[in-house]
């Protein structure tokens, strides 16, 4: 079986779990075709998203030119197809706030997908994300590419069902993932009644291999760990009100943030304004090795975020046997059981973040390590991504049947 993923930008820092999927279907047999839009404008630390970004093709480098040309081979092999095509991009764009050139780039990008997966042989597609990863995915098999499939993550697609057209996606797709029972519950308020069963779960997952051997918790001064984008959505400015509220009662207290993007220099302002620079460390994107090094060295993950899909930080921090502290959002409550792999708090909830963090300083080392072992236990059985993707593959090779 051959398939191409389209994707948007790829790879990306905080995208590992696509590589991991990805890869983990051609372990098992499966002739992956990487089209991805664009390159990162990340720098890449991992050698993983390195060798990545060598093995996959990127469209709009092709140019202008080539996109136009595909276009033009596409109105002489099939009018009719192509003005169902055109039809259709600029349905999408008058439900988005894109507008129409947007997506008429979209409908050239499609037309240069569809005529490299008819000439790799590819039989299936399958894009990562229900924006315009999908939508290409849509065009190129309204132009005559194979059928496509396509995972929602969120939580942007559950934002903007609308402008994102996600109805018309879930309708034409043979069908749709979720990474998560809550998300399945979201696509099922834009999916037409009919096209229920076509909705599945595909947990995200991880290598076990690469926390084959977790370590004890840490000695000495309570440690934090935080993953994740710096932007709004990832909650790490309540975090650092929390922590000035903490550090009056655990004086040194460490918090290392792990990551990047554009939020950076407000925290950097927040956390000298605060007078912690002692107690914050922001570390910069880490490769996976110094990310495992990193919760190594920690008793505990906190994941503030405000909004999130299934976060994968949650599920590496508990395959490395380390208790979480999560807000109660979206999927997360399926990975995180208060009082027995961790604790779950509100949102946007300063407080009661600072409270439960001095919860866990008081818990016993033995019980914080039991919490450790569970979540351990949990995520190495439900989110093995040798398993899931071979979960993928599965309703890919029945839709093929079919």
């Amino acid at each position: 079986m051959k398939i191409a993923y389209i994707l948007n930008t790829y790879p990306q820092p905080s995208h590992s779990f696509i590589r991991r999927e990805l890869q983990a279907l051609e372990r098992q047999g499966v002739e992956v075709l990487r089209l991805a839009m664009r390159p990162s404008g990340a720098a890449l630390a991992d050698p993983g998203d390195q060798a990545e970004a060598a093995r996959t093709e990127y469209v709009l480098q092709a140019g202008a030119v080539r996109l136009l040309a595909a276009l033009a081979i596409e109105v002489l092999a099939a009018p009719r197809r192509f003005a169902q095509a055109l039809a259709l991009a600029v349905k999408l764009a008058q439900a988005s706030d894109k507008g129409v050139m947007r997506h008429l780039i979209y409908l050239g990008e499609a037309a240069q997908v569809k005529q490299r997966c008819a000439a790799e042989g590819v039989q299936h597609m399958h894009a990562h994300f229900g924006t315009n990863s999908a939508a290409v995915a849509m065009l190129a098999h309204v132009l005559g590419g194979p059928a496509y499939s396509f995972t929602v993550h969120g939580p942007e697609e559950f934002d903007a069902p609308r402008s994102l057209s996600l109805e018309e996606k879930i309708s034409r797709a043979d069908f749709t993932v979720a990474v998560s029972s809550f998300g399945k519950s979201q696509l099922s308020r834009w999916a037409p009644f009919g096209k229920w069963d076509s909705l599945k779960v595909v947990h995200c997952g991880i290598e076990p291999e690469r926390f084959a051997d977790p370590g004890p918790l840490p000695q000495g001064p309570l440690r934090l760990a935080a993953i994740g984008r710096f932007v709004e959505q990832k909650g790490q400015m309540v975090l650092v009100r929390a922590m000035a509220q903490l550090v009056q009662h655990i004086p040194d207290l460490h918090l290392a943030l792990i990551g990047d993007g554009e939020m950076r220099p407000e925290l950097e302002r927040a956390i000298a304004e605060q007078g912690l620079q002692r107690n914050i460390t922001l570390t910069g994107w880490l490769a996976e090795e110094g990310v495992r090094e990193e919760l190594a060295r920690a008793h505990a993950l906190v994941m503030p975020s405000f909004a999130e899909g299934l976060p994968m930080v949650v599920m590496e921090a508990m395959a490395a046997a380390r208790p979480v502290i999560a807000t109660y959002i979206a999927g997360t409550p399926e990975l995180v059981l208060t009082g027995q792999t961790g604790w779950l708090v509100p949102a946007g909830d300063e407080t009661a973040l600072a409270e439960t963090v001095l919860e866990l300083s008081q818990t016993p080392q033995e019980q914080l390590a039991a919490m450790g072992r569970a979540g351990r236990a949990r995520v190495l059985e439900c989110h093995d991504s040798a398993k899931e993707a071979a979960r993928l593959a599965a309703h890919i090779r029945a839709a093929l049947r079919e």
